[in-house]
């Protein structure tokens, strides 16, 4: 009788926790005036109509970048916002702003610290356009928090996005370099030298130019997926069983391309690969495009090969 007693004891405590933990701070509705508002206030900014636009906010309206790290951002005042929102409009075709795949906006109404009735409203957005000088298509996520007054006037707004597609419009009024083109390069040299080795058949040496966690991509394959260097010595042998390498010619000069952006070295190069169908002896070209990465200590650790799967056929 103790042991069920201190049982409904422990219970009724727990219970009591729980009521005491858990305490309700508002309303969260996907139906609210404030959220026809915000979706009334997005299709003005998308017609570029600046002035409905204005409609909708305070006078001491301020909208801040979620993503910023400056120290006392004081954001954009309504005129600033405006001339903003009218770049998008201006500067890009195919303009729109709809709601992300899968999402709906919130409106909340919170109870504490809210003597005015705010609203908030939170939207997660998909933003599309291309930009009309320099062609850089933006397809980009956006999530926006906006609050309201009682008579649904937008105070501030912060939105939280990827800055990275409006660097590179801005990088793409200027032109630049991104790096250097070699016709000559050691790593040109490895190419040739793995290439000829399976030529003739010394495979040991070809896989020698290889970085023991390449991965190898076949453009043919559906879904691209890498390899392992494992992987692609099994389909080696399986072609190599029904072809021999007859010889394998050049075609152009190779070129090394060392990019200055993420300092990333690639070998692109051109071949055809003259192969003997053991079967009927019959006689096939395979053109090939090769794009080899290299890293720092010239060892291949990514293959792409471009080709026609349907001549080996």
């Amino acid at each position: 009788m103790k042991t069920v007693k201190t049982t409904i004891i422990s219970v009724m405590m727990l219970i009591a926790f729980i009521s005491t933990a858990q305490k309700k701070n508002g309303t969260v509705y996907d139906e609210h005036p404030a959220i026809h508002v915000i979706q009334d206030f997005v299709k003005a900014s998308v017609a570029g109509d600046k002035t409905k636009m204005g409609n909708y906010l305070t006078e001491d309206f301020v909208a801040y970048n979620g993503t910023s790290n400056r120290a006392n951002d004081k954001g954009m005042d309504k005129a600033a916002f405006l001339n903003n929102q009218m770049v998008y409009h201006d500067q890009l075709d195919y303009y729109s702003n709809v709601t992300y795949p899968g999402s709906y906006p919130d409106a909340i109404e919170y109870k504490k610290d809210n003597p005015n009735g705010e609203v908030w409203v939170q939207t997660w957005d998909l933003i599309k356009g291309v930009h009309k000088n320099t062609g850089v298509k933006i397809d980009a996520a956006s999530h926006r928090l906006y609050t309201l007054t009682k008579d649904n006037k937008i105070k501030n707004i912060i939105t939280y996005g990827n800055e990275g597609v409006i660097d590179e419009i801005r990088d793409s009024f200027t032109d630049r370099t991104n790096g250097t083109i070699y016709n000559h390069h050691e790593n040109i040299n490895k190419v040739r030298k793995m290439i000829y080795a399976l030529e003739n058949n010394d495979l040991d040496k070809m896989y020698g130019s290889y970085d023991e966690n390449v991965r190898f991509v076949d453009s043919s394959s559906p879904d691209q997926k890498s390899i392992s260097l494992t992987e692609q010595k099994a389909i080696d042998k399986q072609i190599m069983d029904k072809y021999e390498v007859a010889s394998i010619d050049m075609v152009g000069y190779p070129d090394y391309l060392h990019y200055e952006l993420g300092d990333a070295r690639v070998v692109q190069s051109w071949w055809n690969i003259n192969l003997i169908r053991k079967a009927d002896k019959k006689a096939i070209a395979l053109p090939m495009h090769y794009l080899h990465d290299f890293n720092k200590e010239g060892k291949i650790i990514a293959e792409t090969a471009y080709y026609n799967p349907k001549l080996l056929d």
